[in-house]
């Protein structure tokens, strides 16, 4: 029994193929409509999955194609985040035999798929997965400096197991120990969802986050994409939260808080949380917005403004977020920019022993925010991404 899946992200497409070779059908999977209608001739499967918007041929485009050129009835099935009732009217007008609306489990995929071509025989049992196929694609990208004795390998690759759509990035930042090395295993056999970036000389974790945010923004797969601790400070399920709200908002950028409330876990050693209380009140001067935590190193961004706030270097390197504040109210000005902002309280956050940054480097801070106030002191929002001189 032959499968055909088309949707232009692989990553919605990778954990369905394993799932229904796994159910032993035959599946070919293609990134790209118009390749795909060749892949149909060739291929003549029994069942076609289709996504609805697709750039190029659509999804309905496809199925046009198979019931008017081929004037074929093999089975149709939609996978689509697309929930519009005159695209579903037209796509079962058009003759499709099922439509199926992202996130969707892949139990319930198979289930269908087997409700209309069968099943095949299999000699041993499979059990029922976990997995769910979601409506956008993510990529993540993790810094990584000396991590080879505190990176959570084992958190990483379950994530990326059990939750489709989401691509690591981790950049390596001129590691002195085996950092590489322990990332390199960390991607074999699993390269279509994990990227090492690697810098082979340090240049900090602005840089670090800068290079991995732009690299990633070439795959044209992803709707959004973030940046988050190595140490999972933020762990993997409130970053996934914080997705949900920028995907379902007209938010540019949600940027996680680690504000204490009541039933969250936030913990801070004391004096690194009475500096940080005035190192905020300082930022909240220069961005000229009410920010409770700029510095929480969880953020997801649309991918429309990756240029604009990765675009240039940094002037500093560890409060480079405030730079990319500053740079949104620049480029949009700062009432939109604002509306474009959101922060959200996290559920837990924890101070993760062996952090790079030492008491002697917040204070430090303090003469960053100064030389940010006087860099970008002239700036003004003319529609086009900063143009910052970098000492």
């Amino acid at each position: 029994m032959k499968v055909l899946a088309i949707d232009d992200q692989q990553l919605v497409l990778l954990p369905l193929q394993k799932r229904l070779v796994e159910l032993g059908y035959e599946v070919k999977i293609e990134t790209d409509a118009t390749e795909g209608l060749k892949l149909y001739e060739s291929f003549n499967p029994d069942l076609v999955i289709v996504d609805i918007n697709m750039p190029g041929l659509s999804g309905l485009d496809f199925v046009r194609y198979i019931r008017e050129t081929k004037n074929s009835q093999i089975p149709i099935m939609v996978l689509s985040g697309n929930t519009q009732d005159e695209t579903i009217t037209e796509g079962f007008e058009l003759g499709i035999n099922d439509y199926m609306k992202k996130p969707l489990s892949l139990n319930e995929i198979s289930a269908r798929v087997k409700r209309l071509i069968g099943a095949p025989e299999m000699r041993n049992s499979v059990a029922n997965s976990d997995v769910m196929i979601q409506e956008r694609c993510v990529g993540v990208v993790i810094p990584c400096y000396n991590e080879e004795e505190r990176l959570f390998r084992d958190e990483f690759i379950s994530y990326i197991d059990k939750n489709s759509g989401y691509h690591l990035c981790f950049v390596n930042d001129g590691s002195t120990d085996k950092t590489l090395e322990l990332l390199k295993d960390l991607q074999k056999g699993r390269e279509d969802f994990i990227t090492v970036y690697d810098c082979e000389k340090n240049g900090g974790k602005a840089e670090a986050v800068r290079l991995g945010m732009l690299h990633m923004s070439k795959k044209a797969d992803l709707d959004y994409i973030g940046f988050l601790d190595a140490d999972l400070s933020t762990d993997l399920a409130d970053f996934d939260d914080l997705v949900k709200t920028i995907e379902t908002s007209d938010f540019k950028i949600v940027s996680g808080s680690r504000i204490s409330r009541m039933g969250a876990d936030i913990t801070k050693e004391s004096a690194r949380k009475i500096i940080s209380l005035t190192i905020n009140f300082i930022i909240r001067k220069i961005l000229k917005m009410d920010f409770k935590d700029t510095q929480c190193g969880a953020k997801i961004f649309s991918k429309d403004v990756i240029e604009i706030a990765f675009g240039e270097k940094f002037v500093t390197q560890w409060i480079f977020d405030v730079e990319i504040f500053k740079r949104m109210s620049i480029h949009f000005g700062l009432k939109k920019a604002k509306a474009m902002l959101c922060e959200q309280p996290l559920k837990r956050w924890i101070h993760a022993d062996g952090s790079k940054l030492s008491m002697k480097d917040s204070v430090k801070i303090v003469g960053q925010l100064a030389q940010i106030a006087w860099v970008y002191r002239s700036k003004k929002s003319d529609g086009k991404p900063a143009k910052i001189e970098v000492a």
